[in-house]
């Protein structure tokens, strides 16, 4: 997509065969009307939500819609590829990814910028809904300039024995509210979340990640590390919330933020809330700046400071960026978090 105008598609004609839908939004809504109307801000997010959900629904300008039905695997990935070259460009993309029962799925998204923006707004909505027993991989590098101002939602519903992977690369250089919502609504589903955020500049960002868990058995994982350079400030507010009912469920949760200046600023908050009493939870943060014996030993060795910082951000993130279940998004994130490391805006 170039700004707000779909600019490529190409689907492999094997999966059209097999009744997969892979469209720009304007066109899955002229020729898969009846699919979109099902899903599209029925389930994971509510038009009538709050002002920012109802603005979504009035202005939306761009998207995609992947359906795949029943017992079809998709063996390569889906890539969405938004490309912002135009100042005057807002965003109000929504994209919905839905799995049949035993359908498998890797989307892959890309949000990037050329030009600095003209004070424009990302509103961008993302439901993820994962039919009995399919699995869904959902991947992102979010690189947007600092001109802009996001509200971004990204969630997903998982019905019993369903999987959601999300593996995020949240690489922004805007003031940005990020939701993200996981219902575990089957019992065995599953969800494991893992973020990666550098943050810098004045930049403001807030990160609610939720595994909200009502079935049986359920199992909800969150890892999230972050780095703040400059005078940038972020919240972590990780929730694992398991509901009545959910019997023998499991939520796990870790947040650690890495500040690199005294007047960056991050802030941890875990948070769990259960509704039963036979289940397993648990979570871990940590909030702190970098150890100065690992920089002078560094620097003793003949590597300057601003090398050490970057050989110390890169440690201190990498065991969430090894662990990112798609290739393609590890490559790019390690490039994207070295630009960020490496220069100055």
């Amino acid at each position: 997509q170039h700004n707000n105008t779909p600019a490529f598609v190409k689907v492999d004609e094997k999966l059209t065969e097999q009744g997969v839908v892979i469209k720009d939004l304007k066109t899955a809504l002229i020729e898969n009307s009846d699919l979109v109307q099902k899903y599209f801000m029925t389930d994971a997010v509510k038009a009538d939500e709050h002002r920012l959900t109802a603005l979504h629904a009035a202005l939306v300008n761009g998207g995609v819609f992947v359906y795949v039905p029943k017992n079809v695997v998709v063996e390569e990935p889906v890539q969405y590829v938004v490309l912002h070259d135009d100042s005057d460009a807002s965003f109000f993309n929504h994209a919905i990814i839905v799995t049949e029962e035993s359908a498998e799925l890797t989307y892959v998204e890309s949000y990037l910028s050329t030009v600095p923006s003209n004070k424009g707004q990302l509103n961008i909505v993302s439901e993820v809904i994962a039919g009995a027993n399919s699995n869904i991989t959902y991947g992102t590098v979010d690189f947007m300039d600092k001109g802009f101002t996001g509200h971004i939602i990204r969630r997903g519903t998982a019905d019993a024995d369903a999987t959601i992977d999300w593996a995020l690369g949240l690489m922004n250089d805007c003031s940005t509210i990020n939701d993200n919502t996981t219902y575990l609504m089957g019992d065995r589903s599953n969800c494991n979340l893992k973020t990666v955020v550098v943050g810098r500049g004045e930049q403001k960002q807030n990160f609610t990640t939720q595994i909200i868990q009502y079935g049986k058995e359920s199992n909800g994982h969150i890892l999230k590390h972050g780095v703040m350079k400059d005078s940038s400030s972020s919240i972590f507010n990780g929730v694992g919330y398991i509901k009545h009912g959910g019997t023998k469920a499991d939520a796990q949760q870790e947040s650690r933020v890495l500040m690199l200046s005294e007047k960056a600023r991050g802030d941890a908050n875990p948070i769990l809330l259960i509704d039963e009493d036979d289940v397993t939870a648990g979570h871990a943060a940590s909030v702190g700046r970098v150890d100065p014996t690992q920089l002078y030993y560094l620097m003793s060795r003949g590597i300057s400071r601003e090398e050490a910082e970057r050989l110390v951000i890169h440690g201190f993130l990498d065991p969430v960026v090894s662990a990112l279940p798609i290739e393609g998004v590890k490559r790019q994130l390690r490039e994207v978090i070295e630009l960020k490391v490496t220069t100055q805006i």
